[in-house]
């Protein structure tokens, strides 16, 4: 298996253990507790000594398939999965950070992880350094300060930003720091930060995991020790990913190349497409050449992902007036589905922050998020184009 391309891995990893009965596909095992006549092996199984499952806060045979497909699929040594994508975050860092620890991170990261940052660590007398995303010579100067976790997001939500993750891993190890990276919007397919340099692996496993927007998960992927730890974490705050949310992710991961593939290559268009409508802004997307960071995500990443957003004229106006005219899109909070979704961020990822925050973060009111889905091509773009032209006038002539 570990020899296996990633499209293959996607499709086989981790399930062969967990079939049962010559049934082909994992099953969803829905029984809390798991019981055992001979008291001692009950015994070993709690402790650890034994593979086996007691209790199903803890472990889950469904959910393990789920953990080592993703274990395989970004080259760890084990992995852990959560209720959602913010539970894994949360319990991570929770596992890793005690009141005086130091943690460095960037200012563009997903809008739950930065209330994270700027309201619940500082309560927890955790002092939190945000720099801004893509100055990697201040972030190292704040590495070097003092650093018990270095926290990286590449491409960031919503505005794809890129981090030169191996630079900045190798400084984080350098100064003794734990460096954790969210790959959520670029998936093992496009990006393994292991081989980068970083210690943990985050996802929001409802995105482009999943697929089909239909299952809320999380993991973390890593060495064994920092894993076993988040774990441990997990299991006593208990959230635990449940059995048939485990079963949709590994159904929806068996397609995820395919899928990934298709969302790369519909993201590229798009973006470049939306560069001549009149009424855009700014596109903002790695694959561009006009993107900052063009040359570093081409370096570290395997394909520039299915994730663009755009800012419009007439900001918040222009919006309102936008999004319902799309016919090939849902108007979601969400990303990463075969569907194509769009949506503010003002009401998606950073809906938890007020417009004075989403300025400071470089968030403009007319920021459109933009999923690209797996449908063709030509559709997305006759969509996008119908929709600017039935734009009202008045719009029109303000800009």
């Amino acid at each position: 298996m570990e020899k296996a391309k990633l499209g293959t891995k996607s499709i086989w990893a981790g399930e062969k253990d967990q079939l049962a009965f010559g049934a082909t596909q994992v099953p969803v095992v829905h029984s809390v507790s798991f019981g055992y006549d001979d008291m001692d092996e009950w015994y070993e199984v709690a402790v650890g000594k034994k593979k086996g499952h007691i209790y199903g806060r803890n472990t889950n045979p469904t959910v393990q398939a789920f953990e080592e497909k993703i274990r395989i699929l970004e080259g760890a040594e084990a992995a852990t999965s959560f209720s959602t994508g913010m539970a894994a975050i949360s319990n991570t860092l929770g596992t890793l950070l005690f009141p005086g620890d130091r943690i460095v991170s960037i200012k563009d990261t997903y809008g739950g992880t930065n209330k994270i940052f700027t309201e619940f660590l500082p309560k927890q007398q955790v002092e939190v350094v945000l720099c801004d995303t893509g100055d990697h010579d201040a972030i190292e100067q704040e590495i070097e300060r003092g650093c018990k976790v270095l926290y990286l997001e590449s491409p960031t939500n919503p505005t794809v930003k890129i981090t030169d993750i191996k630079r900045m891993a190798s400084a984080g190890k350098a100064a003794g720091a734990i460096v954790v990276v969210d790959n959520t919007f670029a998936t093992p397919v496009n990006q393994n930060p292991l081989e980068l340099g970083a210690d943990l692996v985050i996802h929001s496993a409802t995105k482009f995991l999943g697929g089909h927007a239909d299952a809320l998960g999380g993991s973390v992927c890593g060495s064994k020790e920092l894993v076993e730890a988040v774990y441990h974490y997990r299991e006593i705050n208990g959230a635990t990913l449940d059995p048939m949310a485990a079963y949709l992710l590994l159904r929806g991961m068996k397609t995820l190349k395919l899928r990934i593939d298709q969302q790369n290559k519909n993201a590229q268009e798009i973006a470049e497409f939306l560069k001549s409508i009149e009424l855009v802004e700014d596109v903002f997307y790695p694959g561009l050449e006009t993107h900052p960071n063009h040359d570093i995500a081409k370096e570290q990443m395997n394909g520039f992902g299915g994730m663009l957003s755009f800012s419009v004229k007439g900001g918040v106006e222009t919006v309102r007036h936008l999004l319902p005219k799309l016919k090939f899109a849902n108007r979601a909070a969400n990303l990463g589905s075969v569907e194509t979704v769009v949506g503010p961020s003002r009401t998606t990822s950073h809906v938890e922050c007020t417009p004075e925050e989403r300025a400071a973060m470089g968030i403009p009111e007319g920021l459109i998020r933009y999923s690209a889905g797996i449908e063709d091509i030509d559709d997305l773009k006759q969509d996008l184009e119908q929709a600017f032209k039935a734009l009202p006038s008045n719009i029109m002539i303000k800009n």
